[in-house]
């Protein structure tokens, strides 16, 4: 008629007190034996208490099992803090964050045209904001020798060139060769225009057509894949882009080369 014995379970485990969380130097007591002290750690999975004299004891994290200011309390082992995610950028590198772009610096990266120049703000863009690098669209490198000598390159003012098809025997490498400047770094890939420099899977192709020589070969491949306009075709490659692991070796390598080229002193 009385109801449940008190007697019969822990009246803790159905009493409901706050939890705390265990941080440094909070002073509790145990319950049970009266010891007061400092939290200075955790052992074991219990809590190391260290009262005035130096004395230190070890107590499971009981519920209701301490007193804080004289009332019960449940300590409990405080959170990890959460890790801090490195962020990536485009390019594979560490991003630095709170940083402004720099001012441009008088250095410069050209490319041939300004499909390569999207592709490269796309994949480096953040790289080379923090470098204060502009990169600059040729429309081509048939004037390439006449384009260095009106820039007049130094030291502090140096120019990177990267060069679609620059293989041997190409015109592109006869155009390269009579550019002699030390203030001057070309780099080139392999590939007959920056469209062919991305992986063919990311665009939905399991290889970039062959197109026959003597044919505009952006048509040609336009052709090839049945899309309209080079236009369009331009748009399905650079949205299939979104970091380095989308584009061919070749061009990452000479990337880095030409940005370090006109960063490092």
């Amino acid at each position: 008629m009385y109801g449940e014995d008190v007697l019969k379970s822990d009246w803790r485990k159905r009493r409901k007190v706050p939890q705390v969380e265990a941080e440094p130097d909070l002073v509790v007591e145990d319950a049970d034996s009266g010891f007061c002290g400092a939290v200075v750690g955790f052992e074991s999975g219990a809590v190391v208490l260290e009262d005035r004299f130096g004395k230190r004891r070890n107590f499971p994290l009981s519920p209701a099992a301490f007193l804080l200011d004289g009332k019960a309390v449940t300590l409990t082992k405080p959170a990890l803090p959460a890790e801090k995610k490195t962020r990536i950028t485009a390019s594979g590198s560490i991003a630095v964050d709170h940083v402004q772009a720099q001012v441009a610096k008088a250095s410069r990266i050209w490319v041939e045209g300004i499909h390569d120049a999207a592709l490269i703000e796309r994949i480096w863009g953040d790289d080379l904001r923090i470098e204060g690098i502009v990169v600059e669209p040729l429309d081509g490198i048939d004037d390439l020798a006449a384009e260095v000598r009106n820039f007049r390159p130094g030291p502090r003012r140096k120019v990177g060139v990267l060069v679609d098809h620059l293989v041997p025997g190409s015109k592109e490498s006869r155009i390269v060769a009579a550019v002699t400047d030390p203030n001057v770094l070309v780099t080139g890939h392999p590939y007959i225009d920056i469209w062919q420099a991305v992986k063919p899977q990311r665009v939905g192709l399991s290889k970039w057509p062959v197109i026959p020589p003597g044919r505009p070969w952006k048509e040609g491949i336009c052709q090839a894949v049945g899309v309209r306009e080079p236009a369009d075709m331009w748009r399905r490659i650079l949205k299939s882009v979104s970091s380095y692991k989308d584009v061919e070796t070749p061009l990452i390598n000479s990337m880095e080369r030409l940005i370090d080229f006109v960063t490092v002193p």
